[in-house]
């Protein structure tokens, strides 16, 4: 009744926060719960550190990390202990100490030279992949006995699982390994639901707008979408408009260790160069699952947190092996999701996606995947309580409360130059761009002046500048005008037709070969209470294609001023700009001195 309790070998806890080691020695000699979490790949300490919140705040617990040896990832582990600033001890030297808590997200490695009782957490949803010539054949690494219970050795003192039916699969394995687990929902689950009031925020930050935003995931291994289907992100990438569709990958952290960043990079260079994310491994992976409005998936259990989270499609892209075990959730998601045999096929397997497909299959997973009831304990909350009762601490005050997700980078590239495809019906015209170095077949090339390379320019039937992209921060600089860059690149590039300044994304001025600066107004669609920006340089393709078509009708100030003087405003010449299903209305007037003088 005083917080204390027995070692269960004749020894008491002091009660004081210090305890015996059995050998003389100590963790950390100051008094303080010795905490150490054994990594043994980054995946694993990614995991590890989703549950850092449950020792928030309590001084009287150190925490300390080490890594596993034995894995072929082991060098990120490290490297991710290294960058989040933790301490960490040397393998050797953690053996020969003693821990009041031992943390674990893998059952893999030499865990028995550790002293001191053990927690082994999972590093993925709902165990749904084997190894061949690894632990008993066809069992889930996670829950086979050949790891967690070694030779006859005693199992994890807690085994943290996400689902009742994990310890029923369990217990059919091992009953000893099965008597000490115990559901506690899923840590990692809780970072992601609790960040859905960011998506917001995210999709800001990687410029997603009003696009569809398509997550691919791939997983290790000889089965993983990388080693199977390594030409889809390029694909995908080459065939999807630039204003309806953003990519995004995610890879999965055994991928990065095993092919490095740098040939990563230069085996996804055609999508990176059309404007794919490459989400980091560690949490930005979920900040992207957060944003996406659609995933394709092999049979990596990533796809589960974003069909527990937001239900949204799901597209499935594995064509089989020896890894999935029948029966998984994964397993289950799979054979439910509508197949992306070819990347001309994604818009039709979007829409015969059914709602609820995901969810069904993550609730197989996940105890609890919903936050609408306030007073359910959370994974963390059910974590903290088990982990204090080994340390015979009574738990913090503070709640222990998932840490929100990071905002994600932008893309580290994005496409200067567009093969643009045009339709122009009557009262519309019909823009899809295309990064041009997949050489579509388009109607003109349009690049960004400034960004895009020499022989794009030399190409471009459009040139556009952006504004501020002129100026420097030097002391000594020079500054282009409205008037004065648009005459320069028309007189610069022989094969540009139209050149036109983006000063917002609802105002551009143009000036075509032979006209005067024209005034671009833009009025964006809204949407839900929204107003739904695109590209004002998809709109530029739409008026200088329209312009081209109109056989230069409006190309001067004397043309436009004496088209508006027929009446009312709405005889002011204007093009009807469809842009990802989206419809633009754009208004055209002669340029005033004051746009003209603006700087770029």
């Amino acid at each position: 009744g005083d917080g204390r309790r027995a070692t269960g070998d004749g020894r008491r806890a002091t009660g004081d926060g210090r305890r015996a080691t059995g050998d003389g020695r100590r963790a950390t000699g100051d008094g303080r719960r010795a905490v150490l979490f054994a990594a043994r790949s980054a995946i694993a300490l990614y995991r590890l550190l989703d549950v850092l919140p449950v020792f928030a705040g309590d001084e009287r617990v150190s925490r300390v990390f080490t890594l596993v040896p034995g894995s072929a990832f082991g060098v990120d582990a490290l490297a991710a202990i290294e960058r989040v600033g933790a301490h960490t001890v040397p393998w050797d030297e953690a053996c020969r100490g003693s821990y009041d808590l031992i943390v674990t997200a893998s059952p893999k490695g030499a865990l028995h030279l550790l002293r001191g009782p053990r927690v082994l957490l999972p590093h993925g949803a709902g165990f749904g992949k084997t190894f061949r010539g690894e632990g008993s054949a066809g069992e889930a690494s996670g829950l086979d006995p050949t790891y967690l219970v070694p030779d006859g050795g005693a199992p994890p003192a807690l085994h943290a699982l996400a689902h009742p039916s994990q310890i029923d699969r369990l217990a059919a394995l091992s009953p000893q390994a099965a008597a000490r687990a115990t559901v506690v929902g899923d840590p990692t689950l809780e970072r992601v639901l609790a960040s859905l009031a960011l998506r917001d925020s995210f999709r800001a930050a990687l410029g997603t707008g009003g696009r569809r935003l398509v997550a691919l995931t791939s997983t290790w291994g000889e089965e993983s979408l990388l080693r199977r289907r390594a030409s889809l992100p390029g694909e995908l990438a080459a065939r999807l408009p630039q204003d309806a569709y953003q990519l995004a990958l995610i890879v999965h952290p055994n991928q990065w260790s095993r092919t490095g960043e740098f040939d990563l990079s230069e085996q996804l260079a055609p999508a990176l160069d059309a404007g794919m994310i490459l989400a980091r491994p560690h949490e930005e992976w979920a900040s992207i699952l957060v944003a996406a409005d659609a995933l394709i998936t092999d049979h990596g259990s990533t796809a589960l947190y974003f069909a527990a989270a937001l239900d949204g499609p799901v597209l499935a892209a594995y064509d089989g092996g020896d890894e999935l075990i029948p029966g998984s959730p994964m397993a289950e998601l799979l054979a439910r999701a509508p197949r992306l045999d070819r990347s001309a096929d994604l818009e039709e397997a979007l829409g015969s996606y059914r709602a609820g497909t995901g969810r069904a299959a993550a609730t197989s997973a996940f105890t609890v995947i919903s936050t609408a009831s306030a007073e359910r304990e959370s994974a963390l909350v059910r974590l903290r309580r088990e982990l204090y009762r080994l340390l015979d601490l009574v738990p913090p005050a503070v709640p222990a409360a998932a840490r929100l997700l990071p905002i994600p980078a932008p893309p580290s590239r994005t496409p200067s130059a567009f093969a643009v495809r045009v339709r122009l019906d009557e009262d519309e015209t019909h823009i899809e761009r295309f990064p041009s170095h997949f050489e579509a077949p388009a109607h003109h090339l349009a690049a960004e002046y400034g960004a895009a390379g020499e022989r794009q320019l030399q190409s471009a039937a459009l040139l556009y500048l952006r504004i501020g992209q002129s100026a420097t921060a030097a002391p000594y600089s020079v500054v282009w005008t409205v008037a004065g860059w648009t005459s320069h690149a028309l007189d610069s590039y022989p094969g540009c037709r139209t050149a036109a300044a983006v000063l917002s994304p609802t105002h551009c001025v143009v000036r075509v070969r032979g006209g005067s600066l024209l005034s671009v107004r833009i009025e964006a669609p809204q949407e839900d209470g929204r107003i739904v920006h695109s590209d004002p340089a998809a709109v530029l393709s739409a008026v200088h294609a329209r312009l081209a078509a109109s056989g230069g009708q409006f190309t001067s100030a004397a043309a436009v001023a004496s088209a508006t003087s027929m009446g009312s405003a709405t005889s002011t010449p204007s093009v009807t700009c469809v842009i990802g299903d989206r419809r633009y209305a754009v208004r055209l007037s002669p340029a005033t001195a004051e746009e003209a003088a603006r700087v770029l």
